[in-house]
């Protein structure tokens, strides 16, 4: 299997910055680690594993990203606006840098975006951000209200970056139809404390026309071997 280790000065976020990527061809997957995770995540918890046979036949190609959860949303010692802005400048960092070497190292013009925890906050956040770059968002377990982590402060880079704040008040046609074209698959568990969550989020997207596959495991299934059996199933659609 094809495993490469990139690592660069990030402009947007004046640091280093290191990703990973696994597989040769096939769809791009963005793959964002659960909250304060890091970008060798996935390798190190078996999701790599998981997906051993899709990598290797060339159906995917996954990118790791790091996170700066630590210098964003869980940075409890900085204040709640100066978390927010650092997590616009991440996102700045992953359209400005990262897709395009995602586009250098692969033509493919499917991409999607993955996570499970907090890192579905972010695959969803980035993919309903940027419709026009992805077309399927895949949540494992996800957490999609970030005022949690802002003490309950409010300002337009907490709001246009909180989905079940934006995503009511989304009228943009042209937005509108992107999101309503893409594949949108939200997992959890029926005992998972996230589940409430999940389900909003779906009535959120159906409110507003945009079409999305809820799905419910049995038990709590918020952990690695209920993420790397949800990754198999739902990579390639809606099964």
């Amino acid at each position: 299997m094809n495993r490469e280790y990139h690592r660069w000065h990030s402009p947007a976020l004046n640091r280093e910055m290191e990703l990973l990527v696994f597989g040769h061809a096939g769809a791009k997957v963005l793959v964002f680690p659960t909250s304060l995770g890091k970008y060798y995540e996935w390798e190190d918890r078996g999701m790599i594993g998981a997906l051993g046979e899709h990598l290797e036949r060339g159906w995917i190609q996954l990118f790791c990203v790091d996170s700066i959860d630590a210098e964003s949303w869980y940075a409890r010692w900085a204040h709640p606006g100066g978390r927010a802005w650092r997590h616009v400048q991440y996102e700045n960092y992953l359209v400005d840098e990262v897709v395009p070497l995602m586009r250098l190292k692969n033509a493919n013009p499917f991409t999607m975006t993955t996570g499970a925890s907090f890192g579905a906050y972010h695959a969803a956040n980035f993919a309903f951000r940027h419709p026009e770059l992805v077309r399927r968002m895949i949540g494992m377990s996800g957490v999609y209200d970030i005022r949690d982590w802002t003490d309950g402060y409010h300002d337009d880079n907490i709001y246009f970056n909180n989905p079940v704040e934006y995503l009511p008040n989304e009228h943009e046609n042209w937005r509108l139809e992107q999101l309503r074209s893409m594949d949108i698959i939200l997992v959890t568990g029926r005992d998972d404390p996230n589940r409430a969550g999940t389900e909003h989020l779906s009535s959120i997207l159906w409110n507003k026309g945009i079409g999305n596959a809820l799905r419910l495991w049995d038990g709590w299934a918020h952990d690695w071997p209920w993420w790397r059996d949800m990754i198999r199933l739902y990579i390639r659609g809606h099964d």
